[in-house]
């Protein structure tokens, strides 16, 4: 068989192989394109407005983004827009009066009602929101109505806070969205503009359609089915919305965003984006700690204690020979006990012998001759008493010297 025929067999059986499974794979397989949302990273994690950032940068505008309001490094100019996500209660005073002076000067200031948190305690306008007249209402805004040609039943403000205005004297009330009272009163209002000097303000009851980060729909609202999310500036509703409101002084100054949250911590990253390097060095350590520890078995008995101390051996040391007969034994380790501290102390009379040293001794200690003649006599092996009257003499003779 030649080489071109052998390579013409093998190429039909493939085709014969293969063109029946490529049919079956169509056939039983259907293309679809699915759209997964992939959570943020970075500073899109925690920054709400960083797509708001990045559309007003690729429009040639300057942005700078913050997490708290901080005028010692916002170099805020006349024509700027500053967007305040960060919930304006907790502003001091002389910050509140800091912005609106700059507003009188010509900037524009974009700030919500307080967030609804449940604590009455913290249910507060804060200084900024009192010094323009605008109130508060306790409770959930309730959905506004925003008529969208595409989008009949489109709404608006569904989890914010309502206010009302009484504007303070130099400041005007532009224009308004929401209820007005029978009095036609600016009343339960999810928008107001207010003319403050060479600048404005505006307050709106929540800022969620500006944010880019995704987040379930509020279950009140009617347009919404379950499951489904509000992709805030991915909305086209949103994004008019947005740009209506930055019209005032778009495209003439600096945007500030302040965003009114922190980055995550370091900790933060590393506990729960770091797990897959320190779990196994945790167990890898847990290992060798368990490796190198010490054994616990079974308890051993403690050791054997002396129970003897050195005086309870001498006694019984002295009562052995006594018991046995051996008494001048003991006066005998006294006697050479005494005679070796006279050697050190007094060698003259210990070179003596006899009554010759009777009588240097006596003189020495100052003692009767008899008293020392009797100390230095060797008692009888049975005589007891005499042999502990010439011990304590030997004994306080010792002392003395």
């Amino acid at each position: 068989m030649s080489v071109r025929l052998r390579w013409l067999l093998v190429v039909m059986g493939l085709l014969a192989i293969g063109v029946p499974l490529t049919i079956l794979f169509l056939r039983s397989h259907e293309r679809i394109t699915e759209t997964q949302h992939l959570p943020p990273q970075g500073e899109a994690s925690y920054n709400p407005l960083y797509v708001l950032g990045q559309a007003l940068r690729a429009d040639g505008i300057e942005v700078h983004s913050q997490p708290r309001v901080d005028l010692t490094t916002m170099a805020l100019q006349p024509h700027d827009t500053l967007v305040l996500l960060q919930d304006s209660a907790l502003l001091p005073a002389p910050t509140a009066k800091a912005l609106l002076d700059w507003v009188a000067r010509g900037g524009h200031l974009l700030v919500r009602t307080p967030p609804i948190t449940g604590d009455e305690a913290l249910e507060r306008n804060g200084p900024l929101l009192d010094a323009l007249g605008v109130d508060s209402i306790d409770g959930e805004a309730g959905c506004q109505p925003f008529h969208v040609r595409d989008d009949p039943q489109h709404v608006e403000f569904c989890g914010g806070r309502r206010f009302s205005v009484a504007p303070p004297p130099g400041v005007t009330l532009a224009r308004s969205w929401g209820e007005q009272d029978e009095d036609n009163e600016a009343y339960g209002l999810v928008f107001a503009r207010l003319q403050h000097g060479q600048g404005s303000v505006d307050v709106l009851a929540d800022m969620e359609f500006m944010k880019g980060l995704g987040h379930p729909a509020p279950s009140d609202t009617p347009s919404a089915k379950q499951g489904d999310f509000i992709d805030g500036l991915h909305d086209k509703a949103h994004r008019d919305l947005t740009r209506y409101l930055l019209a005032p002084r778009y495209g003439h100054g600096t945007m500030w965003l302040v965003y009114g949250s922190r980055p995550p911590s370091l900790w933060h990253r590393i506990f729960y984006q770091g797990w897959p390097v320190w779990v196994p060095l945790l167990l890898a350590l847990l290992a060798w700690l368990w490796q190198r520890a010490q054994r616990m078995g079974s308890l051993l008995p403690s050791l054997a204690i002396e129970r003897r101390s050195l005086l309870e051996h001498v006694r019984a040391s002295g009562e052995h020979l006594l018991r046995y007969g051996k008494a001048p034994l003991l006066y005998d380790a006294v006697r050479r006990a005494f005679l070796a501290r006279l050697r050190r102390r007094a060698p003259t009379a210990a070179a003596l012998t006899g009554e010759a040293q009777v009588q240097a001794i006596a003189t020495l200690l100052q003692w009767p001759h008899g008293r020392v003649q009797t100390a230095l006599h060797v008692p009888a092996s049975q005589d007891l008493t005499a042999l502990r009257e010439r011990i304590r003499l030997l004994i306080q003779m010792r002392n003395l010297l």
